[in-house]
């Protein structure tokens, strides 16, 4: 049975929020509690505040996906910017998987026929792909913020999440035998 597009696009969006988390969570075991929550500068976030916002925008976004606006009433985003004394690394991945699981929660049982319905965000209409799409983007900025301080803590030491520098040859297959493979 041939699969549809919708579906297609479904699981490769859930396939590529696993793959930046996955990539974040890579990062974040690479670097000591220090520098989980250290910021770089003022302006900037430590690892430890974005964790927190994407798990504010996690909750806001995909509580009740499809019925409810995605900006909730009760969500205090100012807040999630602010470093709390009290955290821990544990308490921070406890709240980081509750965040992924709501969301992946609310992807997971939807299906092609939904894609074109209506959400809103901030009282915006959003095609539920849109919404995906938009959270997609989101989510992948704040991964590339948390693998770059990841990086830049630990230097010398860091331990690459994809092709190394230098090694680009060792992952590429021969001219001779590449070939186009199907999905």
């Amino acid at each position: 049975m041939e699969q549809s597009l919708g579906m297609h696009y479904l699981q490769d969006a859930i396939r590529q929020f696993r793959r930046l988390k996955s990539q974040a969570e890579k990062a974040i075991a690479q670097v000591s509690d220090q520098d989980l929550f250290t910021a770089i500068d003022q302006e900037s976030n430590s690892i430890a505040v974005i964790m927190k916002h994407i798990n504010g925008n996690q909750r806001s976004r995909w509580t009740d996906f499809l019925t409810s606006d995605g900006e909730k009433p009760d969500r205090n985003r100012d807040s999630e910017f602010e470093a709390a004394g009290d955290e821990t690394r544990e308490s921070l991945l406890k709240r980081w998987e509750g965040g992924w699981n709501c969301m992946f929660n609310a992807l997971e049982p939807l299906r092609a026929e939904d894609l074109m319905r209506t959400v809103t965000i901030r009282g915006k209409a959003h095609s539920v792909v849109e919404a995906i799409n938009r959270q997609l983007t989101h989510y992948g900025e704040h991964t590339g913020q948390i693998v770059f301080l990841a990086k830049h803590f630990r230097a010398r030491q860091w331990k690459s999440l994809s092709i190394p520098r230098g090694k680009s040859a060792e992952f590429n297959p021969s001219p001779v035998t590449r070939k186009i493979t199907s999905l």
